[in-house]
């Protein structure tokens, strides 16, 4: 009998293990337009060719430089303390309008990029006149390394993308703890997508893992 009785344990402790140790991934797709907190010379504006037709930038015309004020925002709950990574679909026109800074708290310090011009954080976007994928990285003096953050709780995280050169267009982002994605793996923000975006709802993570986004509190245009 008590023989029985510890290979009933053995059973059912064998599925619980499985489920403490689940390991969810995740993909996040995100709206530029829609972020918490747009501050000016950042504007959204149109093209049939973006993502439900609109994107982010600095306005001004390519090749000419310029830039370093205003940014875009976002809160993101991130569902499970992890390594993370981040793409953007972009426009890069050219060596003038291929930047950003980006900060994402408290994987980052407090610091205002724009302000101490910190090369870790700054994103030298891949150039090419349409949109394309393009994952975050380090521009450094010494190279250019794909940045990874890394969270040691889920939770509430802070996303910013200020201008660093005009011209420079951003239209998604895709947040990823799969940090040997490609192209393939990404996707674009549906519907569902936008509607959790402004609202908050509850999502699956990848259809193994059950989380949550914080509301995004831009009112969806």
């Amino acid at each position: 009998m008590k023989h029985g009785i510890l290979l009933t344990l053995i059973i059912l402790t064998l599925p619980l293990c499985g489920i403490v140790g689940l390991h969810a991934e995740v993909g996040i797709a995100l709206e530029a337009e829609l972020a918490n907190e747009i501050v000016e010379p950042m504007i959204i504006a149109e093209d049939k060719n973006a993502s439900d037709g609109k994107f982010i930038w600095m306005e001004g015309a390519a090749a000419t430089g310029g830039g370093g004020k205003g940014y875009a925002e976002f809160i993101i709950n991130i569902p499970q303390p992890d390594t993370y990574a981040l793409w953007g679909q972009v426009i890069a026109w050219d060596g003038n309008s291929d930047s950003f800074w980006v900060t994402w708290q408290p994987a980052d310090p407090d610091e205002d990029a724009q302000v101490t011009q910190n090369t870790e954080f700054r994103w030298g976007v891949a150039q090419g006149a349409a949109w394309h994928w393009d994952r975050i990285n380090h521009w450094l003096n010494g190279g250019t390394f794909d940045r990874e953050w890394k969270f040691k709780e889920a939770g509430e995280t802070v996303l910013r993308i200020g201008v660093r050169e005009d011209a420079t267009m951003i239209d998604t982002i895709f947040v990823t703890n799969n940090l040997k994605a490609n192209e393939g793996d990404l996707r674009l923000p549906t519907d569902k997508d936008r509607k959790i975006q402004v609202e908050g709802l509850a999502v699956d993570a990848k259809g193994k893992a059950a989380t949550t986004w914080g509301a995004l509190k831009r009112a969806y245009r």
